[in-house]
């Protein structure tokens, strides 16, 4: 580590460019600030700063590139990975009177302005995000020409460079190679709040490739502001009526987090009902809604932003007084990564855990989600040999793996060199590849070890160790020790009660049951190269109206009964989970597999269950009510999707028909794959029977209610009611009991 002071005429220089920046004659820097300055600047160095949030990582790349400016050297580089981030950063350079701008999803209809700029050397900063690097127009336009004039590369949030970190995303393995393309004596700059020893050998190593020096800054990472706490509650009831009847005694605004969409859209609406100002924050929102909700916050409008990890990294409100989680992350580093947000320019903020049962389930999607499957890297090598660009949609007709695992499987392989991103989609390079299983295997084994420290960090105050402590220690700070704060040195800070009334409205709010079942509207792409002959718009006549479902299974109350119903995971292997997630272009919304092995239970519906549909149904606004029920044919749970039907016949004194028939040996393959897949695999295999056919000719054309009890990929909703409706049903309305995003 090198700590060493930078000459004095350059010390005295920064300081007066600091001091200008900050808008402050009596600034100074902070220790460690102006050896990672003199580094760049004077002795053009590779810098890796390890520094908590709140430290001022942005103005050590802020001086440094306005005394680089002074000296002729090209615009900085800064490569940062959330779109919530860059903006913070834009307009952090501004307060600054740097000149920063852009490039990414978000502003697209200004990348010509941006490239003029450029090329007008008006521009002191560009960022991007590492995903923009593949881009191909990005690559071959803009890309070349920064790199022969860069005079600073700044890598934002670099633990995402290493795959032993939290938040590792494979494109930013690419700036590896980026860093091979620099001109000699180019600086760069890394930074980041959030990386044990491993991740800083390795960023550190990524970064002196080639044999350069790397100057390492690293400081202390307990946040003397923040009060740690962890409260166990027994049921999502809880947790939601304790949030609802304490949100408002915490200190200022916040953010509380939870770790799906449909958790944070859910929380939201409930803690508004109970009359706080609140608003979801996800990646569903169109970025001037985020914008806008952002703002809310900053501004103190609102009281708390609930929100995914969507509003993650750099966002940047010092004054932040607390966050919540609903639910833990699945390492200690992500957790400091977040809760570092709050308590940045306040004497005291307030850090809370609500750990739920749900967790362990969406961790075992993050162990997994950034490595690839040898099975389906083979398979799409072997169609890519063409030397032809293929589309992601067409890939998915020989990968039976869902569009988002595609999509990040696409990216392994081009970080390792063996396809890469042209107009039309992608092309294989010609490149062997070799599936890496070993270093797949040792960072699985580091995923489960940071799954098992969380469940150690959330662990009751009477079996705890120092909260913060236990995150020094998890980021390897040798300076670790007792806080003197947290629920644990001090005693619960918080209250633990959970008021009658704010329990009631909690378990009123869970037990509402019904969502939207949308119909598919449009056959995938390529299915007719799996034997299906279908292509375009699904027929008029052969579409299904919109439908109904009790809940999803990542929803808070009915959505974690069904999960127990259905067998926990409700499908015998996987659930989609709405997780906010890395590594997709700069959205880091998807639906994601979550493997979980459960055994799958059948058993007859009981009566809360039926009433819970029978008031979906009663809110139904459908424009022609249903003359008959039919079931879909189930092999895994018949007494349950059977009992159903049956049961909503009986209650709308509606006449059950029976259940479709299974032909050719039923439906093939199993959840989670793609859409060209399971359409294949269902097609043709559910019918309509002749004794079924039969009571639906007796009926003439009349709306039929269509039961099944899950609606994943909706394709087997989709044949079968297909069927229905060329054997003569005027509609068909689809009915689950759960959805699985």
């Amino acid at each position: 580590m090198s700590t060493a002071a930078p000459p004095s005429d350059l010390a005295a220089e920064a300081l007066g460019v600091l001091r200008e920046l900050t808008g402050r004659p009596g600034a100074e820097f902070r220790e460690g600030q102006d050896a990672a300055v003199a580094a760049l600047v004077e002795r053009s160095e590779r810098a890796l700063v390890v520094q908590r949030t709140g430290w001022g990582k942005s103005a050590v790349y802020f001086v440094s590139t306005a005394l680089l400016r002074r000296r002729g050297a090209g615009p900085t580089l800064l490569v940062s990975p959330l779109l919530a981030l860059m903006r913070d950063q834009v307009a952090a350079a501004a307060r600054a009177g740097i000149r920063a701008v852009e490039i990414s999803s978000a502003n697209a209809t200004e990348w010509d302005d941006v490239a003029a700029r450029l090329a007008a050397d008006d521009v002191d900063v560009l960022l991007v995000s590492p995903e923009r690097l593949t881009n191909p127009r990005f690559r071959e336009e803009q890309l070349p020409g920064l790199v022969a004039r860069c005079g600073l590369l700044v890598v934002d949030e670099a633990h995402c460079v290493s795959d032993w970190g939290h938040d590792f995303r494979p494109d930013y393995r690419r700036i590896r190679d980026l860093l091979g393309t620099l001109p000699a004596g180019t600086p760069v700059l890394a930074t980041t709040a959030t990386a044990n020893e491993r991740v800083v050998a390795d960023v550190a190593e990524q970064l002196g490739a080639g044999g350069v020096g790397v100057t390492t800054v690293r400081g202390p990472l307990a946040r003397d502001s923040l009060r740690l706490g962890v409260l166990r509650l027994p049921t999502d009831r809880a947790r939601l009526a304790w949030l609802a009847a304490h949100v408002g005694d915490l200190p200022g605004s916040g953010i509380v987090y939870t770790l799906t969409v449909a958790a944070a859209e859910e929380t939201a609406a409930l803690l508004r009902d109970a009359g706080h100002d609140v608003r979801a924050y996800t990646g569903r929102l169109d970025d001037a809604d985020r914008k806008d909700a952002e703002e809310a916050l900053r501004e103190n409008r609102v009281k708390a932003l609930v929100a995914t990890s969507a509003l993650g990294m750099g966002f940047d409100k010092p004054d932040l007084g607390f966050v919540v989680h609903l639910g833990a992350p699945s390492s200690p580093v992500s957790y400091y990564q977040q809760v570092g947000r709050a308590g940045r320019a306040v004497e005291h903020a307030d850090v809370l855990l609500l750990p739920g049962p749900e967790d362990l389930a969406i961790w075992q999607w993050f162990a997994t989600s950034s490595m690839p499957r040898e099975d389906h890297a083979a398979a799409v090598l072997s169609a890519m040999a063409d030397g032809r660009a293929w589309s992601v949609a067409r890939l998915e007709t020989v990968a039976d793996v869902r569009r988002s695992r595609l999509e990040l499987l696409l990216k392994v392989l081009a970080v390792d060199g063996a396809v890469e991103r042209v107009q039309g989609g992608w092309r294989s390079t010609g490149r062997p590849w070799v599936y890496d299983a070993d270093r797949y295997a040792r960072v699985a084994r580091t995923r489960e070890a940071e799954q098992r420290a969380m469940l150690d960090y959330a662990k009751p105050v009477d079996r705890a160790r120092c909260r913060m402590a236990f995150l020094q220690e998890a980021l390897d700070d040798p300076t670790a020790a007792p806080c003197g704060r947290c629920d644990v040195c001090a005693g619960p800070w918080y209250p633990t009660d959970v008021p009658e009334g704010a329990a009631q409205a909690a378990s009123a709010a869970l037990d509402r049951p019904g969502v939207e079942l949308a119909p598919r509207a449009q056959w995938p792409t390529g299915a007719d190269r799996l034997g299906v002959e279908v292509k375009g718009k699904i027929a008029a006549g052969e579409l299904l109206e919109p439908g109904r479902a009790v809940a999803r299974l990542t929803d808070l109350g009915w959505g974690q009964r069904l999960r127990t119903l259905l067998g926990d995971d409700g499908v015998g292997g996987t659930v989609t989970l709405d997780l906010e997630a890395p590594g997709l272009e700069e959205d880091p919304d998807a639906a994601f597999d979550v493997p979980v092995q459960r055994s799958v239970s059948d058993v007859p519906p009981d009566d809360d269950l039926l009433r819970a549909c029978a008031r979906v149904l009663g809110a139904w606004d459908w424009a022609e009510r249903p003359a008959a029920v039919v079931a879909v044919p189930s092999r895994r749970r018949p007494r349950l999707v059977t009992g159903v039907a049956q049961g909503l016949a009986r209650l709308g004194r509606l006449p059950y028909l029976g259940e479709m028939s299974l032909a050719h040996g039923g439906p093939t393959g199993g959840p989670g794959g793609n859409s060209a897949f399971r359409l294949a695999g269902v097609w043709q295999r559910i019918v309509v029977g002749p004794e079924l056919r039969s009571r639906l000719d007796e009926l003439g054309a009349v709306p039929v209610l269509l039961v099944d009890d899950l609606a994943d990929s909706r394709w087997t909703m989709t044949v079968a009611g297909r069927e229905l409706r060329l054997a003569g049903a005027s509609r068909v309305l689809p009915f689950a009991l759960a959805l699985t995003a």
